[in-house]
């Protein structure tokens, strides 16, 4: 028997996130709360996940706004290393910037920039050893690139040319590298964190000393994969350190249609029992010393990490995207934590390990090695111009070809 309604209850309504500012508004990110560089304490890499719930309610810094390395997450690093990662950085935007130009030119159908979040995959590319297995998503091109990928690889593959390495299995840009720790890049997203527990489990079970990581993004942490990977990460104490990129949009959607608006995306961790650290991500020595943590937690059989690393995406979602639809066109220059690489810049030109004339050299030289890589992978063709043989069809398939393989290739005629 249905219940009649009560005169004096209030009458339901449904809360739908909107975003803080549209379109023709002003930038205004006042609303940020920011903990000041150095302020975050840095617990004992052994410390009881218990004793660490207070970290994803703050932001790890470690870069002030005078470029200085203050506090007790500095990573200390040496000038090479700095060096490094900075030209790391550079290259991967002036990649990103040719690539970009080639799909405007009809060169490649498709294309993702990673402009902004660039000390993510550079620092920890530097961090994670050659044997770990990255589980990327498709902004974390600097992995790759910190590690000596070849560009023009990276480009047949782009321009789905003959010389394409995946052999046209894949989209632009969803790279796959095993030597280089890069998996497969999964276009269902959300998909990386299931399989990189897995694979840490699996490496885990087997004795080896190798570790896990994944990324995804603000979005994607509504997706079921997520909380079922987070199960099997604590339950077993998977050796792997759960990357997510928070640069505050989907393609479209800001991140309060995944739950940004009641929490941080570290504390989804917290029920979990998982450690979890939400970090300053346009801060290239905050983001290698959180990734140095977790990582050694991981490789003394602590377990897993989550780490919220908290950024902006400058560009569009892709070439497919168009920003201004949804947001203030100027809001990523006015970006409170700035641009990650003119503050390590800054930062290595107060240390006297690096210059204005060493950073246009960098530059000029970037410029070089992606116009070379270009005038190579162009040469083989892009997009319609040249594609790989359907002889490959049957490649990779099994170890071993089997009657039905070869029966199907013989009725292609390859």
């Amino acid at each position: 028997m249905t219940q009649p309604a009560l005169s004096n209850a209030p009458a339901l309504s449904l809360h739908v996130p909107e975003p803080p500012r549209r379109p023709g508004d002003a930038p205004d990110f006042s609303g940020l709360v920011l903990a000041e560089a150095g302020a975050v304490d840095r617990p004992p890499v052994h410390a009881p996940a218990d004793t660490l719930r207070h970290l994803p309610w703050t932001l790890i810094r470690v870069l002030d706004g005078e470029g200085r390395a203050v506090g007790p997450w500095n990573p200390g690093l040496d000038a090479e290393t700095l060096q490094a990662g900075l030209r790391a950085m550079i290259l991967t935007r002036t990649f990103d910037e040719r690539m970009y130009r080639a799909q405007r030119q009809g060169k490649t159908s498709f294309y993702m920039k990673c402009t902004g979040e660039e000390a993510i995959a550079c620092a920890q590319a530097g961090v994670l050893r050659r044997g770990d297995m990255g589980f990327p998503t498709y902004r974390q091109q600097g992995l790759l690139i910190a590690r000596g990928y070849p560009l023009v690889d990276m480009m047949h593959q782009i321009y789905s040319n003959a010389a394409d390495p995946i052999k046209g299995r894949q989209l632009p840009i969803m790279y796959s590298a095993r030597d280089y720790g890069f998996f497969t890049i999964s276009g269902n997203l959300g998909t990386q964190y299931p399989q990189a527990v897995g694979w840490a489990m699996a490496s885990a079970y087997s004795g080896d000393d190798k570790i896990a990581a994944a990324w995804i993004g603000d979005g994607a942490t509504a997706e079921g994969d997520f909380h079922q990977a987070l199960t099997f990460a604590s339950v077993y104490r998977a050796p792997v350190v759960l990357n997510i990129v928070n640069n505050q949009w989907a393609i479209s959607s800001f991140a309060g249609f995944a739950g940004a608006e009641t929490t941080t995306f570290a504390a989804k961790g917290l029920a979990y029992g998982l450690p979890s650290l939400r970090v300053d991500g346009n801060d290239f020595l905050a983001v290698h010393a959180a990734t140095a943590w977790a990582a050694e937690r991981a490789r003394s059989n602590l377990g897993a990490t989550l780490i919220e690393f908290f950024t902006y995406r400058a560009a569009q979602h892709s070439t497919s995207d168009d920003p201004a639809r949804y947001r203030p066109g100027d809001e990523a220059a006015l970006w409170p934590l700035g641009d990650p690489i003119q503050r390590l810049k800054a930062h290595m030109i107060r240390e006297g390990v690096w210059s204005d004339e060493d950073h246009q050299s960098a530059e000029q030289e970037a410029q070089e090695a992606v116009r070379a890589a270009a005038r190579e992978a162009e040469a083989v063709g892009t997009l319609g111009q040249s594609r790989v043989s359907s002889r490959t069809l049957f490649d990779d398939v099994f170890a071993q070809p089997d009657g039905r393989l070869r029966r199907q290739r013989q009725q292609l005629g390859v």
